[in-house]
């Protein structure tokens, strides 16, 4: 990996490390889809502009709307409709360990739709050693009782949705603009969460925002759905599908060592453990295989 894209990847998988927190601090104060719903139309009202102050080019077919409309639902639609979901029914331990699931998802869909992106036992093995090191990290918190196991369920089902979507764009759409593709995601998805919202949460205009889940959802919409999403495609076509959501596996520890120095949290052996395995493994994922004479 050339060192300016391994410097994009690591300034992006750092601003997705910290999209929890923020998250976390702004649910507090206000529910939880007509929180995701704000974020999208801050982000929307930062992107539209740009698009059309940069004559950013639009696609031209049919088919390229399609891909862009269609992954933004199930990327940011479904995906957080599942995961706020499933969150109010399970630990955020197990949260974690269930959305590291999507580079093995990703790797399926990649070997089924594309044809440079292939299964292998190195890959494989990697992210198995991943998800491991996570399990580590979290194991005091993986308990299912009561609705835990439909809180599963939709957690990892939005992980499933995660990885078709980048799958699906790096099949069909990564030759178009990352500002084009952004902007259509969180345009495509921003009415069916309204609409969740409206008929699930209530009215979102007579929610009461508060400085904190202001300064929230203003960070997240800035820094998590426009700057990072922008950097995901740029990295999308140069990396491919499973290199990229590989930094699924990473963003757990990164979270910890945040909360350790700006929560000041306790920080275990578990972590450090966990922490060294996901490293191992992220080498073993993203290593180029040898080219056989």
């Amino acid at each position: 990996m050339p060192p300016r894209v391994a410097l994009v990847w690591v300034v992006t998988c750092l601003i997705w490390s910290t999209v929890w927190l923020f998250i976390k601090i702004g649910v507090r104060d206000v529910p939880p889809v007509t929180f995701a719903a704000a974020r999208l139309i801050v982000a929307i009202l930062v992107m539209v502009p740009v698009v059309i102050a940069m004559r950013t080019p639009l696609p031209r077919e049919r088919r390229e709307w399609g891909v862009v409309a269609g992954t933004g639902v199930v990327l940011l639609g479904f995906n957080y409709a599942l995961l706020n979901w499933g969150l109010q029914h399970i630990s955020s331990g197990l949260t974690a360990v269930l959305q590291a699931t999507t580079p093995v998802f990703a790797l399926v869909f990649a070997h089924l739709m594309l044809k440079d992106e292939r299964i292998t036992p190195r890959k494989v093995a990697g992210l198995l050693l991943g998800i491991g090191g996570i399990v580590v990290i979290f194991w005091d918190q993986l308990n299912f009782g009561g609705r835990a196991f439909a809180g599963s369920v939709t957690v990892t089902g939005g992980a499933v949705c995660v990885a078709f979507a980048y799958v699906a764009v790096r099949r069909a759409g990564s030759h178009l603009h990352p500002s084009v593709i952004t902007t259509g995601q969180m345009i495509s998805a921003f009415v069916p969460l309204t609409v969740y919202a409206v008929l699930v949460e209530g009215n979102p205009l007579e929610v009461r925002w508060t400085n904190a889940a202001l300064g929230s959802v203003l960070y997240l919409a800035l820094l998590g759905s426009v700057v990072a999403a922008w950097l995901n495609y740029w990295l999308l076509s140069r990396v491919g599908a499973v290199n990229l959501l590989v930094m699924g596996l990473v963003e757990p520890v990164i979270a910890i060592l945040l909360g350790a120095w700006i929560l000041d949290e306790r920080m275990n052996s578990r972590a450090l453990i966990g922490g060294a395995v996901i490293l191992v493994s992220v080498v073993l994922t993203m290593k180029q295989e040898e080219k056989r004479a």
